[in-house]
């Protein structure tokens, strides 16, 4: 089937673009023609979230290679809402682009076998990655492993996420005097580096907060072979001068995502809720063509 890392790399290299567009929606930021479809059931503010989610994605289609649905704002709504998941992972995949389901599961080994293949089988939750909890350890995280390898997919561990009280657990020294976070690194390359594809990545990529990029020097040299999901850039605080650290010589080794600075764009005008839909098109389409040369300025700064 493939290495999916030659997957990301390629589809990055035909788009000039690492951008992933997070899908976060929350109602309370839609505009009236949205909002208004929204009130009165689950039913309703689901469908009402598929219908911006499109917006979203033919607005930013040329400018990414990836959605990452978030899926805590779709489990609000009970099966309503993963029912707006499901139509989502349709309908990204039918615009030709890479899904990575945002779920950070991991579990005991059995119960991350069901994970595994609830978002890495054929179901209708199964996207192409999957984000992973890792801190359970490996009977935890291994199953999304072989089910990737298995079915031509990739995994994103966790490792130092973009939340300001990251460091409490992934800053943590061990006896050893290094930090947990530098422990479990070490342990993610040994297995990425049996796992590349042809251009030198594995599928096994790992998590590093935009807003860590002193960490992430430390991290790309020690992770050279895994490609980093990299959260936070823009509204969450992560600046585009600050990015080439995640990226090798040649530019890969990444893929940045932007959430609210794209899908809320709108929203900074005083008079938001009453955005068309024609509005909301054409910000997000600025929005994602800004943010994909901000960030190809970046990854290419290092040649």
């Amino acid at each position: 089937m493939g290495n999916f890392a030659d997957v990301l790399i390629e589809t990055g290299r035909r788009k000039s673009s690492v951008l992933v567009v997070g899908l976060d929606p929350d109602v309370r930021f839609f505009p009236d023609f949205l909002a208004e479809r929204a009130g009165g059931s689950a039913r309703r503010a689901s469908e009402a979230i598929y219908e911006f989610n499109k917006i979203v994605i033919d607005s930013a289609a040329d400018s990414v290679i990836a959605v990452k649905p978030q899926l805590a704002y779709y489990e609000i709504y009970g099966s309503d809402g993963m029912r707006a998941l499901e139509k989502t992972i349709d309908y990204a995949k039918s615009r030709d682009l890479i899904v990575i389901n945002d779920a950070k599961r991991g579990d005991i080994g059995p119960t991350s076998a069901a994970y595994a293949r609830a978002f890495l089988g054929d179901g209708p939750l199964a996207g192409d990655m999957v984000t992973v909890n890792p801190f359970l350890g490996t009977d935890g995280y291994m199953p999304f492993i072989e089910a990737a390898g298995e079915n031509g997919k990739g995994v994103f561990l966790l490792l130092k996420t973009s939340n300001p009280s990251s460091g409490e657990i992934q800053g943590a020294k061990l006896e050893s005097g290094q930090t947990l976070c530098l422990e479990m690194a070490e342990r993610f390359h040994r297995l990425a580096g049996r796992t590349r594809g042809v251009n030198g990545f594995s599928y096994i990529g790992a998590v590093v907060g935009a807003t860590y990029p002193e960490e992430a020097q430390i991290l790309r040299k020690t992770m050279p072979s895994s490609i980093f999901l990299v959260p936070g850039f823009g509204a969450q605080g992560g600046k585009a001068e600050d990015l080439g650290a995640f990226f090798d010589q040649d530019g890969n080794g990444a893929v940045v995502s932007a959430s609210r600075g794209i899908i809320y764009c709108y929203a900074d005008d005083r008079d938001w809720k009453k955005t068309t839909e024609g509005e909301m098109r054409g910000r997000i389409t600025e929005a994602a063509e800004k943010a994909r040369e901000q960030i190809n300025g970046a990854r290419f700064s290092r040649r």
